[in-house]
């Protein structure tokens, strides 16, 4: 990020490295409002190596799921977050172990930034006991509560409330925890994104709500079917929230953003709407090739991949390729340790099939 600060304004002018706008098309800057102090300039080097480690576990272990759907181990289909690695790894470095985290269906990527065991992670996907749901949630519903992990959501924007309540939980309490809530650009056409967002304004909740906007609602172009450019961000005004995007391939700013939109809502200022602008470099699942992106435009955007740029980063600012590599290495041996004892689980008997899903209607489970 690069530009001067306006007396008494977050306007900055994203650099043109980017050089993309929301809606795919080439361009030659992209004006950004970023929270003050959220530039990413002084990231200290341990958090930035913490950073760094997320975002190559997320890589390394979407990478592997890959591998098993295409050898016919995950059942059903899967949605990778290969190329958003960077929006999951800087806010769950700048979270609190006891914060909240709630995510769509294209969840991994926040479970595994949160600490959720690759193992138990890869189990689920491939439907074995020692998965974190003990194989019965599958790719969709990824959840690790000991990690603060709330879930993941396969109907699109269920989970925007359940993160206010989540958050008002918190405020009751006096706890001073955050609710961090995860959402697709397509969810900001969704009822329950205007509800959430209302409410929590209204009631101050401390929640920050995150468009991971990848310029795709599955398979169609969100520029195309929504009268705004920034489909969260330019529809923050409406509820006395500060517009806010940034660049989220750009791990130092994410982190940096994070910071200070956790710092609002526990300090009481209420809840932040954060658009952070990335792009998945696959389709929008595992069954979809992804055809209908424009050539040229996957092209610029895997220019901007945030796994290796943010290692030149690194580089850039004297961290030795060799503590790099071992980090890599490490990494490595972790993922395949997990791809072993996932594969290893047993597999689900007839005993577990009526497990958590039936009730009698009474209430004997409330007391």
């Amino acid at each position: 990020m690069t530009g001067e600060r306006e007396k008494g304004s977050t306007t900055m002018a994203m650099q043109d490295h980017t050089g993309l706008s929301p809606g795919g098309a080439t361009a030659t800057a992209t004006d950004a409002s970023v929270a003050d102090g959220a530039d990413g300039a002084d990231v200290a080097r341990d958090v930035r190596l913490a950073i760094y480690r997320r975002q190559m576990l997320i890589r390394g272990v979407e990478k592997r799921a890959y591998d098993l759907f295409l050898r016919n181990l995950v059942r059903g289909t899967s949605h990778l977050a290969i190329g958003q690695e960077a929006v999951a790894a800087g806010f769950a470095t700048a979270m609190r172990p006891d914060d909240y985290t709630f995510a769509t269906y294209r969840g991994h990527h926040h479970a595994l930034a949160r600490g959720a065991p690759p193992a138990g992670l890869l189990a689920e996907l491939v439907g074995r006991t020692n998965g974190l749901m003990r194989g019965r949630g599958g790719s969709m519903h990824i959840t690790s509560v000991a990690q603060g992990m709330y879930g993941s959501y396969a109907i699109i924007g269920a989970h925007l409330p359940i993160a206010a309540g989540a958050a008002w939980s918190a405020l009751y309490r006096r706890s001073g925890q955050v609710s961090v809530c995860f959402f697709g650009d397509g969810t900001t056409n969704i009822g329950a994104f205007h509800e959430a967002l209302n409410l929590a304004a209204v009631w101050k909740l401390p929640v920050v709500y995150v468009c991971e906007n990848n310029l795709y609602m599955e398979y169609t172009n969100t520029r195309s079917v929504t009268a705004v450019d920034h489909p969260a961000a330019d529809r923050a005004a409406s509820y006395g929230l500060e517009r806010i995007v940034i660049d989220g391939n750009d791990p130092d700013v994410v982190y940096t953003t994070a910071c200070v939109a956790l710092g609002r809502a526990r300090a009481g200022g209420g809840p932040s709407l954060v658009e952070a602008l990335t792009y998945r470099h696959g389709g929008h699942s595992r069954a979809d090739p992804g055809k209908y992106r424009p050539e040229e435009e996957v092209k610029a955007w895997m220019t901007r991949d945030p796994v290796p740029m943010y290692r030149e980063r690194l580089i850039g600012l004297g961290v030795a390729s060799s503590e790099l590599d071992a980090l890599d290495q490490e990494i490595s041996a972790l993922v395949d340790q997990a791809t072993r004892e996932a594969s290893e689980g047993p597999e689900p008997g007839v005993s577990e099939i009526e497990r958590d899903l039936w009730a009698d209607g009474g209430a004997s489970w409330r007391r």
